[in-house]
C-alpha cells in the first residue's frame, strides 16, 4: 500500500494476509472545514469531492472499503461481493479477500478484530451510546457474537486494535451516560472523573477495554488514551466534532489480502 504521510497503521500481531489501516485528515481534495480527507456523505462536504476522497482511500487500500450508515445501533452487516455503501450498521464481518470493513468516525472509537490465524476480520463504530448498548449489550458483544459464530476464532485467538478517539481529558458527559454504564457495570465509574459543573469526564478507550476483556478479549492493541490517540487534541491530524462541530470524517479500516 502507498500511504499518504501520517496515516496509521496499526501495531498488532496480525499474520500477513490481514491488512489494517486508519487514515487521517491528508490525502483528500476537501476544503475547510472538510480538509482534506473528509470520507463522510452526510456532513455537508461537496459530494464531488466525498467522492474522489472515497476513491483515494480505495486506490490507497488497493481493495474496495463499504461504507455504512454508521446510527450508534447495534447491528453487524456481513460484507459481501455485491455490498453497497450506505446499509445502516454499526459493525461489519468479513472472511472473504478483498471485503473491507471500514468504519468512519470524528471522535467515535473505531474497534477493529481479526483472527489470529487470519481467517476472518471485524469492525465496530464505538460511540458512547453504542458502546453502552440496552442492558449490558451493545456494539461491541454485537460484532464479538457475530465474528465468534462465524469464524470460530476463541477470545485467546482474537486480536483487536483501538483506533483514535476523543481522549480521557476532553470528553466531558452528563450524569446519564455515567448512569448508562454503571446499571450494568458499577466498577466503570473508575472511569468517569467529576467537574465542578456537575459533569463528568469519560474515558471512552479504557470503557471499550473493559467491555472487550469482559468478553475474554484481552489481546488489545492500540489507543491507550494518552494524547496522541486523542481527537479533539490533535487538529491538524484528525477531525473532531466535539471540537469544530462542523467536521469530516477519517476512517479505520480491516480487510483479508
Amino acid at each position: 500500500m502507498a500511504l499518504p504521510a501520517g496515516w496509521i497503521l496499526p501495531e498488532w500481531p496480525v499474520p500477513p494476509g490481514v491488512l489494517a489501516v486508519c487514515s487521517t485528515r491528508a490525502g483528500g481534495v476537501s476544503h475547510a472545514p472538510y480538509g482534506s480527507l473528509n470520507l463522510g456523505d452526510h456532513v455537508g462536504d461537496d459530494p464531488g469531492a466525498v467522492s474522489t476522497n472515497r476513491s483515494r482511500f480505495a486506490s490507497a487500500l488497493c481493495a474496495k472499503p463499504v461504507f455504512m450508515k454508521q446510527v450508534h445501533g447495534t447491528q453487524v452487516l456481513d460484507l459481501a461481493r455485491g455490498s453497497v455503501d450506505g446499509v445502516e450498521a454499526d459493525g461489519c464481518f468479513a472472511d472473504q479477500p478483498g471485503l473491507v470493513c471500514t468504519i468512519m468516525v470524528a471522535d467515535c472509537l473505531p474497534i477493529l478484530f481479526a483472527a489470529a490465524d487470519g481467517r476472518a476480520v471485524a469492525a465496530a463504530h464505538a460511540g458512547w451510546r453504542g458502546l453502552a448498548g440496552q442492558g449490558g449489550r451493545g456494539i461491541v458483544e454485537s460484532v464479538w457474537e457475530r465474528f465468534q459464530f462465524a469464524s470460530g476464532s476463541p477470545a485467546p485467538r482474537t486480536l483487536v486494535w483501538l483506533g483514535p478517539c476523543i481522549g480521557p481529558a476532553a470528553f466531558e458527559v452528563g450524569p446519564d451516560v455515567k448512569a448508562a454504564f454503571e446499571a450494568t457495570d458499577p466498577e466503570s465509574a473508575v472511569l468517569f472523573k467529576p467537574q465542578a459543573d456537575g459533569k463528568w469526564l469519560a474515558d471512552l478507550p479504557g470503557l471499550a477495554r473493559r467491555r472487550l476483556q469482559s468478553l475474554g478479549l484481552s489481546r488489545i492493541y492500540g489507543n491507550d488514551g494518552s494524547r496522541a490517540w486523542c481527537t479533539v487534541s490533535n487538529p491538524s491530524r484528525f477531525f473532531s466534532h466535539r471540537r469544530d462541530r462542523v467536521s469530516g470524517r477519517f476512517a479505520a479500516s480491516a480487510w483479508l489480502a
